[in-house]
């Protein structure tokens, strides 16, 4: 017997889908909209689970290897490792699928759909799940989510996994609102700032799946908005994939939004404008919405369809997928945790140090480690992660990395978040066992910051305060009188910050030695954070957000004009800007050739020489800014146009070519419009953004030049 097409690989999925949701009743095309699919077991059709996650690493799925956060891996700047780390996630997912379906475990987070990459703008610090994103940067975002998404993607006859970018749009706290939160913004920052990132992941990465964001934009609700789903996504670029709410969302429609009047109408608002499946359980109501006349079978069928094509393109109906030979054994291998230090000691961020890093560990007879993320693991690991076989916290790694004979003190200090008051003598007692070993210790290596406890989503963190998101960007608790007194006893004192945000540390950075931001480095962070105190290897991570000296510098939370926020808009001088971020060594760039001249829509080539003139070998971050010398309606500062991570060796001189595209030369006017405006413009390539507050940092300014754009 001839195979039904929907079996037969030598046709295309569309037609294959076609085929098979051709032979679905009403009621089996409407059961597959929901995100636990049933099985039809007259057409073979096994039951899936949509809802799988892989921010940085296989998460809630039992054991895989956790890389760091999201926006750890953002300050690396190097789009190839991060598509390698995300190749090596999706390794990882397809074994540990193989090995389910072995054993016919369907459930929830066994499945292919993996909704990452979240590539939302951190518009705002306070916003709790900034961790899970690239940062503040549309450019920086769009890179690397696309790298991300090709890595998960793969790219095989099959899809390794299927990669979803969240959350569709506009979407960045607060969290506490975000079910009945409406954003409003300009047409200008949707196309500047919010949507570019999007975009990019859909034509370049052809990113299988996007999920809507719960919050409305300029009063549609995202889930269900015809603006964005329709309009922008399927017409304006051509998206061919699925559409996933995030969950709960469309149920918001009528019980937060109240949009709509019922479960019945929300489910058709949301389906009708391309919302193919359902994360909750809104859908069930789809057989009633149709029996209202609110939705055709049509509607049913066009997302049937859909979620087919992507069941297909990740092989599991065919069982001749190169990926289905991966074997369990390569999860959470020695390689891949390898790799996981590797990456944690790649993104860390050098805030500041005066000389006293890298620590010399034949010279410390003791050492006093306090506070209360060095024997956190929770610090470790952010949001979104997977159980680890093996973590190393900052003060195991410490007690591993130090000399024969050193003294290793240990004081948590004090607790992360609660007051004095709240703690009463019991942080007294911490307090003065912290100055105790402090006096006792040739160095002080101090570990303050955050976790996802206290930071991260609405109804996961058990911050008290903000629902997830920071009240400001101080150090919470008690943790600055920790700090103050500690360092008023007088030894070197190094500040290892864990965060998945920014934080004013405005105070240590007057008074502390050194400050070394380590992110939420992954399971095992604590090791990374210890080969670069102790000089195994330099820091080399920049900050792809600004760090401010305090939300007195910031608009409202709520508001999501960009005006004054990110470094392409914000007129203050901050703490550290992004981009920021210093090595045990020095560099020297040089020998700067451009064009004076190029044509319309033509690239702009450069070519700088970079120079390792220290001591130390370092991987360095060049920068290219682009300013707009003539439009009215350019950024007031510059954008980020091109980067790339450079390995230098000692005395090593390597020359390394950029770009600028035409599209970094364009500017977006009021009504969203993006075209090219200007004829001048200036460019700054170097190790850091052309600010003044950057230059003092870094102790030198970029290189600087001009060119011109000559009419077709």
């Amino acid at each position: 017997m001839e195979k039904p097409i929907y079996r037969n690989s030598s046709y295309s999925p569309e037609d294959r889908a076609r085929d098979l949701v051709s032979r679905m009743t009403l009621e089996e095309k409407a059961a597959q909209l929901l995100h636990q699919a049933p099985a039809i077991e007259r057409l073979g059709v096994p039951e899936y689970n949509w809802w799988n996650e892989g921010l940085h690493g296989v998460a809630r799925a039992g054991t895989a290897t956790i890389f760091p956060q999201a926006i750890a891996l953002a300050a690396i700047f190097d789009e190839d490792y991060l598509a390698e780390i995300a190749g090596i996630i999706s390794t990882e997912a397809r074994a540990k699928y193989n090995e389910s379906i072995r054993k016919n475990d369907r459930d929830i987070y066994k499945g292919l759909t993996f909704w990452s990459p979240n590539i939302n703008i951190f518009r705002d610090p306070r916003w709790g799940r900034g961790q899970e994103t690239y940062g503040e940067c549309p450019y920086l975002t769009a890179r690397l989510g696309v790298a991300y998404i090709k890595g998960l993607q793969g790219n095989e006859k099959h899809l390794k996994v299927a990669a979803c970018a969240k959350h569709f749009a506009v979407h960045s706290g607060p969290e506490q609102g975000r079910h009945e939160f409406n954003a409003v913004v300009s047409q200008k920052d949707l196309y500047e700032t919010y949507l570019p990132a999007f975009e990019a992941c859909v034509k370049e990465a052809q990113v299988e799946s996007i999920m809507g964001a719960y919050n409305r934009v300029n009063g549609e609700p995202c889930c269900g908005s015809p603006m964005l789903l329709k309009k922008i996504l399927r017409e304006d670029w051509g998206f061919k994939g699925h559409v996933v709410s995030d969950c709960g969302a469309i149920c918001d429609f009528h019980n937060h939004h109240k949009v709509t009047s019922n479960a019945a109408e929300s489910a058709a608002l949301a389906l009708k404008n391309g919302c193919d499946v359902n994360c909750g359980n809104t859908y069930l109501h789809l057989m009633q919405a149709y029996e209202d006349g609110l939705i055709s079978e049509e509607d049913i069928t066009r997302s049937a369809e859909r979620l087919m094509q992507t069941r297909i393109r990740l092989g599991t109906f065919d069982l001749e997928s190169v990926y289905d030979l991966i074997p369990y054994e390569v999860n959470d291998c020695q390689e891949h945790r390898d790799k996981s230090v590797e990456a944690a000691r790649k993104s860390m961020v050098l805030l500041k140090n005066d000389g006293v890093l890298p620590l010399n560990k034949t010279e410390i007879r003791s050492i006093a480690v306090i506070g209360p993320n060095a024997d956190n693991v929770n610090m470790l690991i952010g949001n979104y992660f997977g159980t680890a076989s093996q973590k190393i916290t900052i003060l195991e790694g410490i007690h591993e990395a130090v000399a024969p004979g050193t003294r290793v003190y240990y004081s948590e200090g004090c607790h992360m978040v609660r007051s004095m008051v709240e703690d009463g003598a019991k942080h007294q007692d911490r307090l003065s066992e912290a100055i105790a070993i402090a006096e006792r210790s040739d160095v002080v290596v101090i570990c303050l910051g955050l976790d996802a406890t206290f930071e991260g989503e609405e109804g996961d963190a058990s911050n008290p305060y903000a629902a997830g998101d920071k009240r400001d960007l101080q150090l919470m608790g008690n943790q600055q009188e920790l700090l103050e007194r500690v360092v008023a006893v007088g030894k070197p004192t190094v500040l290892v910050l864990g965060t998945g945000s920014a934080v004013s540390v405005n105070w240590a950075d007057e008074h502390c030695n050194a400050i070394l931001n380590a992110w939420y480095p992954g399971s095992l962070g604590g090791k990374a954070v210890c080969d670069i105190l102790f000089g195994e290897c330099s820091p080399g991570g920049k900050l792809p957000v600004t760090f401010y000296r305090g939300t007195d510098q910031l608009p409202d939370f709520g508001d999501y004009r960009m005006e004054g926020r990110t470094y392409r808009y914000f007129q203050g001088e901050s703490l550290y800007p992004f981009g920021f971020g210093l090595t045990y060594s020095q560099v020297a760039v040089s020998d700067l050739a451009a064009p004076k001249e190029i044509q319309e829509g033509d690239e702009l080539l450069i070519r700088v020489a970079i120079r390792n003139t220290g001591s130390f070998p370092v991987e360095e971050v060049l920068q290219l800014y682009v300013k707009d010398l003539e439009s009215a309606h350019a950024v007031p500062n510059y954008n980020l146009a091109d980067f790339k991570r450079v390995e230098l060796p000692v005395g090593v001189e390597k020359t390394v070519e950029l770009q600028i595209k035409p599209e970094s030369m364009e500017a977006v006017f009021d009504n969203g419009q993006r075209k090219l405006d200007s004829r001048r413009f200036r460019g700054y390539i170097g190790i850091s953004q052309p600010d003044s507050r950057s230059v003092e940092l870094i102790g030198s300014a970029p290189l600087s030049f001009e060119w011109t754009i000559l009419p077709q």
